[in-house]
Parts: C-alpha cells; structure tokens; sequence
C-alpha cells in the first residue's frame, strides 16, 4: 500500500491537503472522489529509507540507451504503451523501471510521453524534454529520439575524454604530495637525530631542510585549520550568486585552462542548440535551455543578453560577437546559418568543429601540465637529496679533520 499526498477541494470550496493510502495514484483519486474531494491532485510519498535504497542514480548513458531503444521500437511500429511496457521490464535500475511504470500509466490514461517525461527533471535534463515535446507535435518521435541518443553519446565521450586526460597528471601530484609527506614524516626526523648526535656544523640547504621539517610538525594542525577554513569559506563563496560568478570568471581566466574551458562550453551550447532548433523549438526558447544547461554564469548572463537581443530582432551572430566569449569562427560560421536559412546544421557544424578543438586542446594540456608536475616532483626530491648528501660529506670531513 502507497500513500499519496493530496490537495484537493471540499465540499465547502475549500483547499484541503492530506495523506491517502491507497495501492496507485488512480485508486487514491477514486477513493478521494468518493469523499466528495474535487480538482484532486496526487503525489506519491516516499520515506527517506525508501528512496535510499531504491533509487539508484540515473547515468546519462542509461538515458542515452533507453532513447535509442524506445526510438527502434517506435520505428518498428510497435505501439508506444507497448515499448514503454517492455522497457520498464527489462529496466535493470529500479528508479527507471519505476519512471517507466508512471509513464506507461500516464499513456494508458490518455497523457502525451512529453507529459510524463515533465514528472522526472532529475532523470531527464530540460533541453531533452523541450525536444522531445517538440518531437510529439512534428510527428517524427523515432527521428528526434535517435538524435537525443547521439547527442548524449557525443556528451558522454566529450566527459570521457577530459577525465581521461586529466587521470594521469592527477596520479603524478598525488604521488609528489604522498613523496614529500613521507619525507617530512619519517625520513627526515631520523636524519635529524643523527645529525644532532654528532655536534656537527650542517651545510645551509640541510639548515633549511630541517628548519622546514620543524615548522610542519610544529604548525601541521595550524596549516590544516587554514585549510579546512579556506574550503569552508570557498563553498559559502560559490553558494551566493556573485561568488559562482566570480569563480566561473576566474576559471576563464586561468592559462591554457581557461580557453581548453571555453571550448567545451561553446561546443555544448551549439550541440544543444541544434538539436533544440532542428526539432522545432522556438529560438528563444531554445537559446534559454541552451544557456541554463552550460552552468557557467559568466556564459549564462551574456547569454541572457544574447536572448534579449534576439528577441529585439538583432540576430544570433551579431550579439554572440559582441559578447566577447565566442571566438570570432564560431560566430562566423553562425552568421552562414542565419544568411542561409540553415542555423541548425551550421550550429551542429560549429559543435563538431569546436569538438575536434577541444580534443587538440585537452592534448595540449595534458603534455603542458605533465612535465610541469614532474618537474617541481624532481625539485623537491632533488633538493632533499642535497640537503642530505651535502650534510654527510660536510660531517665527513669535519669528522676527518
């Protein structure tokens, strides 16, 4: 037995809300008819235990897997209600079979796919469901489903590509952070106590050596603090409006970073862009999907701008110069859809042209940024082993003389 929340009108006129048990959401509506409720709406209640261990998250590549299979079954002719049935059969992650299953009922009782797709934002990004109601109204739901499919699969490999790159950098600074921790920990303590047993004069690189040594078991708890502070108060930052501002402008600003970032945002925004325009979205709508689905605020309030200049009749090209995040080819090539009456297939040219940039990009970063972390790992090495050989020969030949 489910329970299901409830706001619904009384027999005095009145909005009343309340909790009804019930094994559907049809049922609970008919039981809340027969108490003389009206204009009833339902919403199914989920205990905090119940969502734990039921709702497994939902990847981007089981929506791209779903939108494939669902557009070969309605291709093949099979009835929409029957697909979707199939489908929440097979599902193998409980929080899609169960989408599935609220979708299939919608169906049954006359609700467009759109409509219930509307009822799970959290499994189906905004710009996927524009397109797909779009879809419904041109009658080419197989179609724009292949095409929510491939642009997913393309999103999914752009993700691949730059975690991949970013793997083994990351791998390298960590060993150099575990390398110098280890030193300072266990290495260098013991060298200290020897040196100090012997009443030598050290060298000044050892002095220094030590004298770090010192300073971090002395401060560690000091330096954790400030740490620990420093990201507390960068989550506060980036939780207000002008702080994810000013970290996205910051980012933007960062050497080779910043353009290999700028890249991938412009190669998503055109994806999407095209395939919002060539299922028919409206422009304007388009272009606020387009920018909400970027999460860079830098982007997103040019952007917005961008919109309202549309909207006053300027173009897309022109504004998108003027915003002064765009490179000058991808407005270029915007400029040739508009002249020609072909803005979607020149936006999903400029997705694929920026896409093979950012893949140069990512490649180029990566062979920056590699020799740069080993090169300050073999400073640091290099520097501990001469501060320590430089100890034993100046202890040597005071020894010796």
């Amino acid at each position: 037995m489910n329970r299901y929340a409830y706001v619904a009108t009384g027999p005095d006129g009145q909005r009343t809300r309340g909790v009804q048990k019930a094994a559907d959401a049809d049922s609970a509506v008919l039981a809340l008819y027969e108490r003389e409720l009206r204009d009833i709406e339902v919403t199914e209640k989920k205990s905090v235990l119940s969502l734990e261990l039921t709702a497994p998250r939902v990847k981007r590549e089981v929506v791209m897997h779903l939108s494939r299979q669902l557009g070969a079954f309605v291709r093949a002719g099979l009835p929409l209600i029957d697909a979707v049935r199939i489908l929440g059969d097979e599902a193998a992650n409980s929080s899609v079979a169960r989408m599935l299953r609220d979708v299939e009922q919608g169906l049954r009782g006359g609700d467009r796919l759109s409509d219930r797709i509307d009822r799970h934002p959290k499994i189906f990004p905004e710009f996927y469901r524009e397109i797909l109601r779009s879809a419904e109204l041109t009658g080419q739901l197989d179609v724009v489903l292949d095409q929510l499919a491939d642009y997913l699969e393309r999103d999914l490999e752009a993700r691949r590509k730059i975690k991949a790159a970013l793997i083994y950098p990351a791998m390298i600074a960590l060993m150099s952070v575990v390398t110098v921790v280890v030193l300072a920990t266990f290495v260098l303590p013991r060298f200290k106590t020897f040196f100090a047993s012997l009443n030598a004069k050290l060298p000044l690189p050892t002095r220094m050596l030590l004298a770090l040594t010192d300073f971090l078991g002395q401060w560690w708890w000091a330096l954790l603090a400030g740490l620990v502070t420093s990201i507390a108060l960068y989550v506060l930052a980036v939780r207000t409006p002008g702080g994810r501002y000013a970290r996205d402008r910051a980012l933007l600003a960062v050497p080779a970073i910043g353009p290999t970032v700028r890249h991938a945002l412009v190669e998503r925004f055109c994806r999407i862009l095209s395939s919002m325009v060539s299922a028919g979205v409206p422009l304007p709508e388009a272009l606020r999907v387009a920018t909400d689905s970027l999460r860079n605020r830098v982007f997103m309030r040019a952007l917005t701008r961008v919109a309202q200049a549309v909207l006053n009749g300027e173009g897309l090209a022109r504004p998108l110069t003027g915003s002064g995040l765009f490179p000058v080819t991808a407005a270029q090539m915007i400029r040739v859809g508009e002249d020609t009456g072909t803005l979607d297939s020149q936006l999903e040219v400029t997705a694929q042209y920026y896409e093979s940039e950012l893949d140069y990009r990512l490649k180029k970063l990566t062979a920056l940024f590699e020799p740069a972390v080993i090169v300050v790992m073999g400073l640091v090495v290099g520097f501990v082993a001469v501060a320590l050989v430089s100890a034993m020969y100046g202890i040597f030949g005071q020894v010796h003389v």
